[in-house]
């Protein structure tokens, strides 16, 4: 339990955030253990409506592979990857966008209502948001975003709504792409030209030792990225996600953070706290 000293503190010390933050843009890609555990669920989404209470521009992007898995199987569905990302076929397809768009999004939606916000379900259909083409053929239906429109996640923030927006595409021809939901938010991110964007994880950030969780780098620019890849410092997974950070501060957002969701509080500590929290991603030498 937090004493109400320690809470006094926090708030004098966000004051010069809250203000920082004022009237500017915050991308959230919601994901990892905090968008399944129910009290970490309700924990971000009363976060968000709190960091929208006190003026900032929120816009929450998520993904949802775990229940597109979950719906397939119980269709009879067998679940495929290719290195790591989802064989989309057209059927497979339908099915994710029902999943996305429909009861994770309108789910997240009535959570941010029931904690006092104002959100609106959107996908990346919807506007005609996020166009896409195949990343290749042998993933199917899996989306290169090829053209971006976020004129309708605009008005929503102008509306004072916080655009929950599922990550599912389209094209000129009647077809529905699955996103990689970082992708996504990276390029809405940069569209909007966020001041910051943040992706849930379920690791602290960045270690330079995997086996230490105290062996966080609190911060990493952009043009160090491929000498820590030839490190072995970020491998495997981490690549594609770090990618997305660093292709999201090219589009022009200032900061990009990595953060630990399965921590209450994350986003706040993360954002309003000299410290932070994770492993921030800036331009710079």
């Amino acid at each position: 339990m937090i004493s109400k000293q320690d809470q006094a503190e926090f708030l004098a010390e966000a004051m010069p955030y809250i203000k920082k933050y004022n009237d500017k843009i915050l991308v959230i890609k919601y994901g990892g253990n905090a968008m399944f555990n129910e009290e970490l669920k309700t924990s971000v989404m009363r976060d968000l409506v709190l960091l929208q209470l006190v003026g900032i521009k929120v816009v929450l992007v998520h993904g949802g592979g775990p229940e597109i898995s979950e719906m397939l199987k119980r269709v009879g569905i067998e679940s495929r990857f290719v290195n790591g990302l989802r064989y989309t076929d057209a059927e497979t397809a339908e099915i994710v966008r029902m999943v996305l768009a429909g009861k994770i999004n309108k789910a997240l939606v009535d959570r941010l209502e029931s904690c006092g916000g104002k959100a609106v379900g959107l996908s990346g259909i919807d506007g005609h948001m996020l166009g896409c083409e195949k990343e290749s053929e042998e993933l199917g239906f899996v989306g290169k975003i090829v053209d971006v429109d976020i004129r309708i996640i605009e008005d929503c923030l102008k509306s004072g709504y916080i655009p929950v927006v599922s990550t599912v595409g389209y094209d000129n021809f009647g077809n529905v792409y699955n996103i990689n939901a970082d992708t996504a938010a990276s390029v809405i991110a940069g569209a909007l030209q966020a001041e910051s964007m943040i992706l849930m994880t379920d690791i602290r950030g960045l270690l330079e030792d995997k086996s230490d969780e105290k062996s966080l780098i609190k911060k990493v620019y952009v043009s160090d990225i491929p000498s820590l890849i030839k490190q072995g410092i970020i491998s495997g997974g981490m690549i594609p996600k770090i990618e997305c950070c660093k292709e999201a501060i090219r589009r022009g957002v200032k900061k990009v953070f990595i953060t630990d969701g399965r921590v209450n509080h994350s986003i706040l500590m993360e954002l309003l706290s000299e410290e932070g929290m994770g492993t921030m991603f800036v331009n710079g030498d």
